[in-house]
């Protein structure tokens, strides 16, 4: 049966009611790497407005999950062809059905099984998830899955560990024990801070290189007086 718009509404709550029920995160080091995930796709993505990004936000998928409260979001995920805007929580039935199109777990003591076996199930068989990665900042476990017909099969590494996400299509790689993205061509994808940085010290660069060039011209020309050869 097909319900209609007022039956629906009937049945779901209002979506503005719904805010995030998230605990906090497990560690300063987990809260730093999920920062860092957001942080660097929203920079290299700061001209675009057709996704969403979501930070231990809850997903609100069902009423039985909202009886139970028995799911916690995941940590990060990306919803692509949507709408680019603040949200107190995903509501998939406020969402036009839309589930995540990348999930990425940061591994814990108290979440680990969990997030191997329980969430990656839910996100195969119920999210429909094409790319499910989980990465662990204490013990640097890290592995992708990528949904094939209706089940995840791994999603290899290359020969720097580093692991393609075709949903980003970007690599999603450990470097300096913290989860990181990389272009096709191997590029790490840097923070707004690096990127800055980096700026910097290309100018300074280019600044001791014109204080070579001009210093050389100097010397050039003294040597060339020294001559007695007019330089007009």
């Amino acid at each position: 049966m097909v319900l209609t718009p007022q039956q629906l509404d009937a049945i779901m709550p209002d979506a503005s009611q719904l805010y995030s029920d998230e605990p906090e995160m497990e560690s300063s080091l987990h809260y730093m790497q999920l920062l860092l995930l957001v942080t660097c796709l929203e920079w290299l993505w700061r001209d675009r407005n057709d996704y969403f990004i979501g930070a231990n936000l809850t997903i609100y998928f069902s009423r039985q999950q909202l009886r139970n409260r028995d799911f916690h979001g995941p940590d990060f995920f990306l919803v692509k062809q949507t709408q680019k805007h603040p949200r107190n929580s995903w509501v998939v039935w406020e969402e036009d059905g839309k589930y995540p199109n990348l999930i990425i777990e940061l591994l814990s003591t108290s979440t680990a099984d969990i997030d191997r076996n329980l969430k990656k199930n839910l996100y195969q068989d119920r999210f429909h998830t094409p790319e499910y990665f989980y990465f662990s900042p204490d013990t640097l476990e890290f592995a992708g899955l990528r949904l094939v017909g209706s089940e995840y099969q791994d999603i290899l590494p290359n020969g720097n560990g580093w692991r393609w996400s075709q949903e980003l299509d970007l690599y999603l790689g450990i470097d300096s024990g913290k989860l990181r993205y990389f272009t096709s061509e191997g590029v790490l994808v840097p923070t707004p801070e690096e990127t800055a940085l980096q700026t910097q010290l290309e100018l300074q660069q280019q600044n001791l290189e014109l204080q070579q060039e001009r210093q050389r011209a100097e010397r050039l020309a003294e040597r060339l007086r020294s001559l007695d050869i007019d330089l007009e």
